[in-house]
């Protein structure tokens, strides 16, 4: 696989894709093409840039050295930092240029959501003190892969927000945190030994395996509030709860990976729930 797809970690793109496809299905009455290429485009820019930042970051800072999960292209030598460092500006740049027509299409103060979107990602594990390193990196992800990214993407279309694409946006937000959150379950041994306190890693174990699970119900209250259609998500939640009570290490990618599934399929039930109103 190409150094470049491996980096940009497919498998937390669904975060990126889903916010935009359900809340372009909950406005559909006012359906705008072009807003709505212009949302996801920032979307999978931004999910991308903070994965080439990230990689980047604890690259240089040598955080990357007791990982045990996908291949990191610094920490693996299969890129240098510098490299890696321009492929995040050019992902924040594409996100950039497409998140500011899609301001001057719809509302001027995208702009500033935009910019902060931008310099939370680099500040992610970026720079002296990077919050990610504090237990903070979920907030970051509920806000602007779960609430920006939905709230956002409807008002492109919309010009208006309704309870209903709060919801959506809570429950995407949700999930969201829960690809993070299993993510830095597995790396916690290893983010211990190099100083970097994840959530995962101030919860311990066992908390953080409960969190993620409260993220998953979370996800599907909201999402049944918003169509009756959602309850089929049931059925691979239950999957989840039960896999991330004994998955440990490695086996945690596994999971990972179906959360990010369980993201698309829950996405999916509440884009056809909504255009068919049930």
């Amino acid at each position: 696989m190409n150094k470049w797809i491996i980096g940009a970690r497919p498998r937390t793109l669904p975060a990126a894709i889903a916010p935009v496809v359900v809340a372009v299905a909950i406005a559909y009455p006012t359906f705008n093409f072009i807003n709505a290429l212009l949302a996801l485009i920032v979307g999978l820019a931004l999910q991308i840039a903070v994965n080439y930042a990230n990689d980047y970051s604890d690259g240089i800072k040598g955080t990357d050295t007791e990982r045990i999960g996908p291949t990191r292209l610094v920490a693996s030598g299969l890129a240098n930092a510098e490299e890696v460092k321009q492929a995040a500006i050019l992902a924040f740049g594409i996100g950039g240029v497409a998140g500011l027509y899609l301001s001057i299409r719809t509302s001027y103060w995208l702009i500033a959501i935009g910019a902060a979107a931008i310099i939370a990602a680099w500040r992610y594990t970026g720079g002296k003190n990077p919050y990610g390193y504090r237990g903070l990196g979920e907030v970051y992800v509920f806000i602007f892969f779960g609430l920006v990214a939905t709230i956002g993407t409807y008002y492109g279309q919309a010009g208006q927000v309704g309870i209903e694409v709060i919801m959506a946006a809570i429950s995407n937000g949700a999930v969201a945190c829960a690809l993070l959150a299993v993510n830095n379950i597995r790396d916690i041994e290893g983010d211990t030994k190099v100083g970097k306190r994840t959530l995962a890693v101030r919860l311990g174990d066992t908390r953080a395996r409960r969190f993620y699970m409260f993220l998953i119900f979370i996800a599907i209250f909201t999402s049944f509030s918003v169509t009756i259609l959602a309850a089929l998500g049931i059925f691979p939640a239950i999957k989840l709860l039960k896999e991330i009570q004994f998955r440990k290490g490695k086996e945690l990618i596994a999971v990972l990976g179906a959360t990010g599934k369980f993201q698309l399929i829950l996405g999916g039930l509440l884009t056809i729930g909504t255009l068919v109103n049930i």
